[in-house]
């Protein structure tokens, strides 16, 4: 006797799980990224969050640093600063409140922008001030970072 089992099309097994998941990286500007993605790794608070199809819902508050991602097996290289992120596992989106592709950045003006950052940390009097100055410095090694990447 032969017996059939219906398959819901919309349940999805861990071994038919995809391989891909959707990317948006979006400032309050542009849509920056609309991609297929394997992987994405995000510059969270605390270091640094790697993703894979799959993965479990999480909103995160995101840092300064390197978003990159590989589709189709070509690493991506974007800087960053602040921001959050939505993961799910089907989907990523990275709401940022700037983002530059690494051919955007302007690696001299990202080296004086360092200075500055550097000599406002030295001045820093009041908590605020330091911490404003550490987002600068974060922000700066981060443009810089991704530029050199893409120049090697």
């Amino acid at each position: 006797m032969a017996r059939f089992v219906a398959h819901d099309a919309r349940r999805t097994t861990h071994d038919e799980m995809a391989d891909s998941f959707q990317l948006e990286i979006v400032t309050p500007e542009k849509l920056v990224v609309r991609d297929t993605a394997e992987e994405v790794q995000i510059p969270g608070r605390n270091g640094y969050i790697g993703v894979l199809p799959g993965h479990a819902p999480l909103i995160t508050e995101l840092g300064s640093g390197e978003i990159s991602y590989r589709s189709n097996g070509e690493l991506h290289r974007f800087s960053m600063a602040w921001g959050f992120a939505e993961v799910l596992p089907d989907k990523v989106t990275v709401l940022a409140e700037t983002v530059e592709r690494a051919d955007e950045i302007d690696v001299n003006r990202a080296q004086q922008s360092l200075t500055k950052a550097e000599d406002l940390l030295k001045a820093a009097q009041t908590e605020e001030e330091f911490s404003v100055a550490t987002a600068k410095v974060q922000r700066a090694e981060a443009r810089i970072g991704v530029a050199r990447r893409k120049e090697a």
